[in-house]
């Protein structure tokens, strides 16, 4: 019969939650996100490329509020994954180790990425883009 008195392994309720703990798992969800939002736009491709028709149904679904939200969310998933992915680089070439830089950097990608996401949609609320 196995000991039961023995440790567990700590896990997520163990550890106190950080801003590099939610950067990693962040990083991960975007990419599943891309991935899956990828066929949003490659729905959008084929009903370009099917005609006017199937076109305008395309942007009546994406142009709900729904399809707006997920758009917008797609786009921050974007964003968030290229900054991200630009410290892991520069952490692969070997700077940005020590702690604070890497709290100051993770909140950078944060940052960036809203701000990259409110431009983009500024800009596309504008032109009526969206619409």
């Amino acid at each position: 019969m196995a000991d039961t008195r023995r440790p567990l392994s700590p896990h997520l309720q163990v550890y106190r939650w950080q801003v590099q703990m939610v950067s990693s798992i962040l990083h991960r969800a975007t990419g599943i996100a891309l991935a899956i939002g990828s066929l949003l736009v490659v729905w959008g491709l084929l009903a370009l490329a099917g005609g006017e028709e199937g076109f305008a149904q395309y942007r009546t679904i994406v142009g709900s509020p729904i399809g707006i939200v997920l758009l917008i969310g797609w786009s921050w998933a974007l964003f968030y994954h290229l900054c991200n992915g630009i410290r892991h680089l520069v952490q692969d070439a070997g700077a940005g180790y020590a702690i604070n830089q890497f709290i100051r950097s993770s909140w950078l990608s944060v940052a960036v990425s809203v701000v990259l996401t409110a431009l983009v949609w500024i800009y596309v609320f504008k032109t009526g883009g969206a619409a």
